[in-house]
């Protein structure tokens, strides 16, 4: 499926923005639910809500849901950083914890 269809298919999620802390705690991005970024907030919220954490397992099912956009990132590092983190966690078996800001 496309991620448009994917992203369809996810549950709606209320909040301002989803914070990523690493393993010491500290924040490494924030995804903003707004335009432009609206998708992958709902992706990695999904992920998070689904599996606790984000990490290698959460990986490899968000780079499904983002179904073309993920080959896109893989031939064009830099281009989609959400899609970019995702990969980096599937490769380093890193994991991040996630808050939701209402």
């Amino acid at each position: 499926m496309a991620f448009k269809e994917n992203l369809a298919a996810l549950p709606e999620v209320q909040g301002k923005r989803l914070r990523l802390f690493d393993g010491q705690g500290r924040e490494v991005a924030a995804i903003e639910n707004a335009p432009g970024t609206a998708g992958s907030f709902r992706v990695y919220a999904h992920l998070a809500s689904k599996h606790g954490v984000i990490n290698a397992d959460a990986a490899q099912e968000g780079l499904m849901l983002y179904a073309e956009h993920s080959e896109d990132a893989r031939l064009h590092p830099g281009r989609h950083p959400n899609i970019d983190r995702l990969l980096e966690l599937l490769q380093s078996g890193g994991c991040l914890e996630a808050s939701l800001d209402l």
